[in-house]
């Protein structure tokens, strides 16, 4: 692998540099750590068929279900390939401002575009990539279009970058099917005509262990993607960019992260940019922010992190069970009371819309915010993050719904005021918050219950004792403000 010198790969100037110690000076800027729920717009040609996420590979994938959709309804992936499906993106009723009304209230504090997927296509006119939405498909700057929305709402912007995993991940094109009418027939990513969008990967190690492996070590194609994401922060001075793995390729990908700062300090005085990635293990989390997967921790972090997450597949599946706002809203209060972000994706259709499902829960999180969000924004991490018998296991890919009880509570804080979240409301009207009993902290001088107003307490040797009015159960947990003397 080779480095960034040799590469020639230059960054902006400014205090960071590619080295581990320097990116280390990184510190979380204030708008993330209070912003706490942003919404992602997982977007691109792979929406066409509306079937699901990694399309444009599974496609060429023998016997799998996109595969034999994509040959029923398109054709045989060596005759109408991933090159054919692209241009039938349209965007044609996309209207960026009505969703960002929609998603800002909702609650969203930061909007996150797609940059590019696995699939090697980029949202915006790329000075190094002719498979654009500018010269192809919607004929639009979708990125662009994104950043004006969201910068019209006071929205920090972001961006998410897949392009990495791409050089192995595409490979599938290159195969040809082992039975059935078109047995030995090579797929069209064979074709030398396409090469730019299916990747020169011929004879490269793509697989270890029969695992796909998400990093190549070819050089061109690593200062191709330096120059793809390079491009992006160039253009669109983010606020945020997500990376969907760990830091790429060694000192090159934290060259880009030293642009990113760099580019921010520039623009802004001192850096206010984030870099979320995937590495987990302390020394790479220290120079951004780490980003979970459909997952979570299990106990407060001392840093600022995310949870990404869809209300269901990543590309509009029409086979889509999708979250409900219950669950949504659980999962937010449960991962901000453990300093934490979440991010979440509402899935487009190929015309840019969200569908009538996707706009209820967007609604009904509306409401939800109007009365419980006080405790949420601009919050800080409590002492402890909750009490009750009940948690979310720990990790990606494991965001299965909780049962919550009414014994289950979260923290958060917001100057002396601590919010006390309900998971679920209790039969009997009655709250409990034990480790609130009297003797075990300050005393405490008042309750509220958000979106109602002051309601009867006790302070007791059993723990906090308040009392509920008779109300409609929220769909959502609901929230208490204490005061304590």
């Amino acid at each position: 692998m080779s480095s960034a010198q040799d590469q020639n790969l230059n960054i902006a100037e400014g205090p960071f540099g590619p080295a581990w110690e320097s990116l280390r000076q990184f510190e979380c800027p204030d708008w993330f750590r209070e912003a706490k729920f942003g919404i992602w717009s997982h977007w691109g040609p792979q929406s066409v068929p509306m079937y699901g996420d990694w399309y444009a590979r599974h496609m060429y994938v023998e016997g799998h279900d996109q595969y034999r959709h994509h040959w029923r309804v398109y054709g045989h992936p060596s005759k109408a390939g991933y090159k054919d499906l692209v241009p039938l993106w349209k965007a044609e009723k996309f209207d960026p401002d009505a969703l960002m009304r929609l998603y800002v209230a909702a609650g969203a504090k930061y909007f996150v575009g797609q940059a590019m997927h696995h699939d090697n296509f980029d949202n915006f006119d790329s000075r190094h990539n002719r498979w654009n939405s500018v010269q192809v498909g919607p004929k639009q700057d979708i990125v662009g279009l994104w950043r004006e929305a969201a910068t019209a709402h006071g929205l920090p912007f972001g961006l998410s970058e897949h392009l990495g995993a791409s050089f192995n991940w595409f490979a599938v094109n290159k195969d040809r099917d082992t039975s059935g009418p078109y047995a030995g027939v090579p797929y069209d990513g064979n074709d030398p005509e396409y090469a730019d969008l299916y990747h020169r990967n011929q004879g490269y190690t793509l697989n270890k262990d029969g695992q796909l492996l998400w990093y190549t070590d070819n050089d061109a194609f690593q200062a191709h993607w330096f120059r793809r994401i390079k491009d992006v922060i160039d253009r669109y001075q983010l606020d945020l960019l997500y990376t969907d793995g760990g830091i790429p390729f060694g000192e090159i990908g934290r060259c880009i992260v030293a642009h990113l700062y760099n580019t921010s300090t520039a623009i802004h005085g001192t850096n206010r940019a984030v870099y979320t990635h995937k590495h987990d293990d302390a020394a790479m989390y220290a120079i951004g922010v780490l980003d979970i997967e459909r997952g979570q921790l299990d106990a407060t972090a001392e840093q600022p992190w995310q949870t990404d997450t869809s209300v269901g597949d990543w590309f509009y599946n029409v086979r889509d069970v999708y979250k409900s706002p219950r669950q949504v809203l659980e999962m937010l209060v449960d991962i901000v009371s453990k300093n934490g972000n979440l991010l979440l994706n509402v899935p487009q259709r190929p015309d840019g819309t969200i569908d009538d499902e996707c706009e209820y829960l967007l609604r009904r999180m509306a409401a939800w915010m109007q009365s419980n969000g006080e405790g949420i924004f601009g919050s800080r991490p409590a002492e402890v993050s909750g009490e009750g018998p009940t948690s979310a296991q720990a990790g990606a890919f494991n965001e299965a719904a909780v049962a919550w009880s009414a014994a289950d509570i979260r923290f958060t804080r917001k100057g002396r005021n601590l919010y006390a979240y309900q998971m679920r409301w209790p039969e009997d009207g009655r709250t409990v918050i034990r480790s609130l009993a009297a003797g075990q902290g300050p005393l405490v001088a008042g309750v509220r219950l958000l979106g109602h107003g002051d309601v009867d307490f006790k302070q007791t040797a059993e723990g906090l004792q308040i009392s509920l009015p008779q109300l409609t159960p929220p769909e959502g947990p609901h929230g208490f403000v204490i005061a304590q003397d």
